[in-house]
């Protein structure tokens, strides 16, 4: 499994309706309210072998709510 961020923007008024579907779909490791131009953060990790656009595509963006997201591949922990 490899580990993404995911910045999310959402529609206003829509943050928290977005959190809580995300936290039903239970496809993160954490998520968190933001500051600035993103409103969520999500830390993810991807199956190995799975292909990361289509994993979020696929389990993340048919949330109602999103606006536009913003994806970090990592690639080392130190």
């Amino acid at each position: 499994m490899h580990c993404v961020f995911v910045q999310i923007r959402c529609r206003p008024g829509t943050t928290y309706a977005v959190a809580d579907a995300i936290v039903l779909r239970e496809i993160h490791s954490e998520l968190y309210s933001t500051s600035g131009e993103f409103d969520l953060l999500m830390k993810l990790y991807i199956p190995e072998g799975a292909d990361t656009g289509r994993f979020i595509n696929d389990n993340l963006l048919d949330i109602d709510g999103i606006e536009r997201t913003f994806t970090t591949i990592t690639f080392n922990t130190f």
